[in-house]
């Protein structure tokens, strides 16, 4: 049943409630009937609203919309929690947490170091029997997130459905193995990503091969995507509430009310992980100046500018901003992003590069918050987000050599 009509039958109770309640009763439902016809006009014609699909192919355009039907619908956020904040607060407190038994996997780079994945293999697969050429799904999990977030177990849930494998690339000293070199991680330096590209493909180079990253994990993709063009193995990307300029990402984010939420408890995270490798960069960073942080704009400007060498953080994060390099990606990559979005603030989503280059999708929603897209009314199962990563990784999987004959 969907919201009009739910509304409907709602009106009709309520109306048979205020007869048959007369007087002093009826004087109370007439009350909430009113208000709730009033809240679900509103909700019905300001809320629930088709998402707006901006790309430069039209035959790109076209492609979603003959298999991806979940990007031209109506998203009917949960209607008693459609608002950015609460949405980003809720989600991973309501979404369930699927039961994955990863094989993990410890994989050495350049400098010395070891980058920790997660492997799903999916070995039970009826529809890709082959191991060799079943499709691989490289995730990568948000600024803390490692591969025990609800929203990366979701995506493997999904994909285990489709009979896919998935990996998921946790950053450097976030997910318990050991820091070998006094090193971490940031989303402008791309180096242990191409590693693990490089790494997966060599494994399986007949399979499919696809990647998809949320938030600062979308942004690191995105920044890869956009230093190869055209020379990377993977097929396509999606992308989930991406930062696309990280100073007006920061600015949002130490607005008072956004800071008491969201901004001190994400420093504080980010001290804590660093903290628990201190030892290696004690020669290096000041770490006791890093320890005063107070939002992540200080930590980045204490720890990550200095670990990564730039000179200033304004260089750092003009590197690290994604929008500067959209403009060069030469792969398809769907980018979902609600503009309501508190830590990817509207005024900040490159839509004119993007109408520029027929190989990006940007899906923007009205409400969804930040890695939110909560629906129906009590969404603990799926979200708007996890039916379009399921429904384009599939259409790409299934259908992406239609592309190049459009």
């Amino acid at each position: 049943m969907d919201l009009r009509m739910l509304s409907r039958e709602l009106s009709l109770y309520l109306e048979h409630q205020v007869r048959v309640g007369f007087f002093g009763s009826g004087v109370g439902l007439s009350l909430i009937l009113g208000f709730s016809v009033a809240y679900a006009c509103y909700y019905l014609s300001s809320i629930a609203k088709k998402p707006q699909l901006v790309t430069g192919g039209e035959s790109f355009s076209r492609f979603l919309q003959d298999h991806c039907p979940v990007l031209t619908e109506t998203y009917y956020p949960t209607v008693w929690c459609w608002e950015s904040r609460g949405q980003t607060l809720l989600r991973p407190f309501i979404t369930s947490k699927p039961p994955v038994h990863y094989r993990n996997e410890l994989i050495k780079t350049e400098d010395g170091g070891q980058i920790s994945l997660d492997w799903f293999d999916n070995d039970n697969s009826t529809l890709y029997t082959d191991a060799s050429t079943r499709p691989t799904i490289l995730l990568l999990p948000g600024l803390t997130g490692t591969s025990k977030e609800s929203y990366i177990l979701h995506m493997i849930h999904l994909s285990e459905e489709l009979g896919y494998r998935c990996v998921v690339f946790n950053n450097r000293g976030v997910a318990g193995e050991s820091l070998l070199t006094p090193r971490t991680y940031c989303c402008a330096n791309t180096e242990d990503l191409e590693t693990v590209i490089h790494h997966v493909h060599g494994l399986f180079p007949s399979a499919p091969f696809l990647a998809a990253g949320v938030s600062m994990g979308g942004m690191l993709l995105l920044n890869y995507l956009g230093k190869t063009g055209p020379k990377t193995p993977l097929m396509a990307a999606a992308t989930f509430s991406v930062g696309w300029n990280t100073f007006a990402c920061s600015e949002s984010l130490e607005k008072p009310l956004n800071w008491l939420l969201f901004n001190y408890y994400l420093t504080t995270c980010l001290q804590s992980s660093v903290n628990k490798h201190r030892h290696m960069f004690v020669k290096q960073i000041d770490m006791d100046h890093v320890m005063k942080a107070k939002s992540i704009r200080e930590f980045d400007k204490r720890f990550t500018a200095v670990m990564f060498g730039y000179r200033t953080i304004d260089d750092y994060y003009t590197d690290a901003s994604p929008n500067r390099r959209l403009k060069s990606v030469r792969i398809p990559v769907l980018c979902l992003n609600s503009v309501d979005d508190v830590f990817s603030p509207s005024h900040a989503i490159p839509i004119e590069t993007a109408k520029q280059n027929p190989n990006v999708a940007l899906v923007l929603t009205s409400y969804g918050g930040h890695i939110g897209f909560l629906e129906g009314i009590w969404p603990r199962q799926c979200t708007y987000m996890d039916r379009v990563f399921k429904q384009f990784v599939q259409a790409m999987v299934e259908h992406g050599h239609e592309l190049s004959n459009m």
